[in-house]
This record gives C-alpha cells, sequence and structure tokens, in this order.
C-alpha cells in the first residue's frame, strides 16, 4: 500500500510503501492526530520506522502502488 504524507513547513511529501491495509492505516493515523501532540508511527515494508510529530501532519493519502513503467513506450 502507497502512502503519501504532507508535512507542515517541509518542501517534499513523505512517500512509504507499507503491508497494512488502508483500515489499519487510517485507525493508527486518526488515533495518532487525537492525542494531539504526539507522534505518528508507520512503518515501511522493510520495517523501518517514520515518526511524525501529529500536529505537523498536513495531510495523508492512501492508495494502491503504482506500477513501474519501463521502456520506451511508458509515459
Amino acid at each position: 500500500m502507497e502512502v503519501k504524507i504532507g508535512v507542515q513547513y517541509a518542501p517534499r511529501e513523505i512517500v512509504m510503501e507499507s503491508k497494512q491495509t488502508p483500515d489499519e492505516l487510517e485507525s493508527t493515523v486518526a488515533a495518532a492526530l487525537e492525542k494531539g501532540s504526539g507522534l505518528l508511527s508507520l512503518e515501511d515494508e522493510h520495517g523501518r520506522k517514520i515518526l511524525i510529530p501529529a500536529d505537523r501532519v498536513a495531510y495523508i493519502e492512501i492508495g494502491q502502488p503504482s506500477g513501474r513503467k519501463v521502456g520506451f513506450g511508458a509515459i
């Protein structure tokens, strides 16, 4: 599952791949945002943890991973 996270005052979004379902990701994000000044903690498919201050989260986009296009005809 591809997750894009926009962080306030950061020029680029964070993009990661997760093994969690969209519902699990949504509940994790909702729990972190309810705490107010807590941390949003997510784990990617390689076991790395990403920690973001919950009060700095601008948006989160949860979607299917896009397949990589290869070759000269891929536009």
